[in-house]
């Protein structure tokens, strides 16, 4: 599957030899939008760590429509967790995004469920290829999102584990078999990036983004 090249041209005062490195400073809670509560931390390589139930997700301050958004992540065995992109509050009540699965497809029920439930998929809407190249929890794993003009790439390790374009009918056909297919303005097009909390120890590192 080809790669999508972005950012080519200037975009927001960024390019793409100029990524911007995400902090635990650049979020805020999701719950009360006060600062990032306990449970949240930062550690002293950098690594952004989620103790495991209670804290909240987190959502950043700034919002980005197109962008290249870099990670790399370990959960604990049998865990669960996610980073969503397009996130906004959904008719003034929810935060809802687009979210890319980061679980143990080994342990986990959700991810035995399988399909689009596992890792890299673009959760509960479109499965990630089988032949993904996935690392298993306690071992590090490297993401990334591709955001362009309304298609989105899912990246795993090095290699595409899925796309889809969302102004095309097959994203409107994959939003109506979903849990999202009542939750109109779902993925706009531009909104806040997340870190989820659900419920399980989550370490993630190097997160960078490029675009606006």
């Amino acid at each position: 599957m080809r790669a999508c090249i972005l950012f080519l041209a200037t975009v927001g005062g960024l390019t793409a030899a100029e990524p911007v490195r995400l902090t635990l400073a650049d979020f805020i809670s999701a719950g009360n939008e006060g600062p990032p509560p306990a449970g949240w931390s930062e550690l002293s390589d950098g690594t952004i760590h989620l103790t495991g139930k209670g804290p909240g997700s987190l959502i950043s301050k700034a919002g980005y429509g197109n962008f290249v958004l870099e990670w790399e992540w370990k959960i604990s065995t049998g865990g669960n967790n996610g980073i969503k992109y397009w996130v906004t509050k959904v008719a003034g009540k929810e935060w809802l995004g687009i979210e890319y699965q980061m679980i143990d497809d080994r342990a986990h029920a959700d991810g035995l469920r399988g399909g689009s439930h596992t890792t890299a998929a673009v959760y509960d809407i479109k499965e990630p290829d089988p032949g993904k190249a996935y690392k298993p929890a306690g071992e590090w794993n490297q993401s990334k999102v591709i955001v362009q003009d309304g298609r989105i790439e899912h990246w795993l390790n090095g290699k595409l584990a899925v796309s889809v374009d969302t102004r095309s009918p097959e994203w409107a056909e994959l939003i109506a078999r979903s849990k999202f297919k009542n939750k109109p303005g779902f993925a706009p097009g531009n909104g806040k990036i997340m870190l989820t909390e659900h419920g399980d120890e989550t370490w993630i590192r190097g997160l960078r983004i490029t675009g606006r």
